[in-house]
């Protein structure tokens, strides 16, 4: 079977047209909507498909799946319109503006029955695979620390968009459009945070948004974690390292592709190391970022497969988001997990 896909959004979205186009045997982008009517025009002309500025006309198509790649602050009434029109749902990050408004969307997509996958695309690489196989096999003992690294360079040009750099629709800085990459292969490795402990600053650029961040954390499991990010660094990188019992680990350093291969992997011991060559034998690589996420969407519609990226992720690194604003501002640590009566659940903003 060929699902039909409608893009809301063709910024971050052509990105995703081109690994939809990539599966043709299994997808086909039949709409796109975007008020840009110079950049609409262009797709619509370039692939020969239909297009539109209004998004109640790509809900009324004959779609499957509606693919929200617009600026955060629209998401939540898109992603809810899209589940209650009888859509799954693909949606970038950040996902929504409040941990209120995941839960929202975690009861519309169980009553809907639709599938809802939120874009992790750090996650579908073969790097930091490896790793979680590993972890999953319950191989690599007692995970002592992980440090997280994000110093990526953001600008004049980057703010010149109207949206970003504001709270009102960026909703966040730092924390929540840039490390939430990084933070989010953190918990995928090491699960959830218990406590943290967080500081910010706008050091960068003039905007109203944070861009300098530091945490500490605690995780449930025992690790301790520091994570720094910025959005002023002159060389861009990405970074995670954690150290096991058994096995220090560590990315590349390419800014936006920290999960893919090389990575080290350095075992304890070269008894260690045997087991852990052994292990990794049987495993199976998959198709890298958008790719491979929209292949594993396919494999959901088609058995039922579980989604490697839920709504329940989503919610885990937006919940550290909360966290983490809230500890900022008080200058005490905050606790987790973050329950309807935190009063940030409704609002993390300022």
């Amino acid at each position: 079977m060929k699902y039909k896909v409608g893009i809301a959004g063709l910024g971050i979205g052509a990105k995703h047209w081109q690994q939809w186009k990539l599966l043709d045997d299994k997808f086909e982008v039949v709409m796109v909507c975007d008020p840009d009517e110079t950049r609409r025009t262009h797709r619509v002309e370039r692939e020969g498909i239909a297009g539109t500025a209004n998004f109640e006309e790509l809900l009324n198509a004959n779609l499957d799946i509606i693919d929200i790649s617009t600026p955060p602050h629209l998401h939540f009434e898109m992603a809810s319109r899209a589940l209650t029109t009888g859509h799954h749902v693909v949606c970038e990050k950040p996902l929504v503006n409040s941990l209120a408004e995941v839960d929202q969307l975690m009861q519309l997509a169980n009553e809907s029955g639709r599938a809802f996958m939120p874009i992790s695309q750090y996650r579908f690489a073969n790097g930091i695979q490896k790793l979680k196989y590993l972890a999953d096999l319950r191989v690599l003992g007692k995970p002592y620390v992980a440090s997280v690294e994000t110093h990526w360079l953001r600008g004049k040009t980057y703010y010149k968009a109207p949206w970003r750099g504001r709270w009102e629709t960026e909703q966040g800085g730092v924390l929540l459009c840039h490390a939430l990459h990084l933070h989010d292969l953190l918990g995928f490795v090491l699960g959830d945070v218990e406590k943290v402990y967080a500081q910010v600053s706008t050091r960068v650029n003039p905007i109203e948004t944070e861009d300098c961040a530091i945490a500490s954390m605690t995780m449930r499991n025992g690790a301790l974690v520091s994570s720094n990010s910025t959005l002023g660094s002159q060389q861009e990188i990405s970074r995670l390292r954690f150290s096991f019992e058994h096995l220090l680990a560590e990315s590349n350093h390419e800014a936006y592709n920290p999960g893919q291969e090389p990575w080290l992997l350095k075992a304890s011991s070269s008894e260690k190391q045997h087991e852990f060559d052994q292990a990794l034998a049987e495993f199976t690589p998959r198709s890298a970022s958008f790719e491979g996420q929209f292949e594993d969407l396919y494999s959901h519609l088609q058995t039922g497969s579980p989604l490697l990226v839920t709504l329940n992720d989503a919610r885990r690194s937006l919940e550290l988001v909360t966290a983490m604003y809230a500890s900022s501002r008080s200058g005490l640590s905050e606790s987790l997990p973050i329950t309807s009566s935190h009063p940030l659940y409704h609002d993390w903003r300022p």
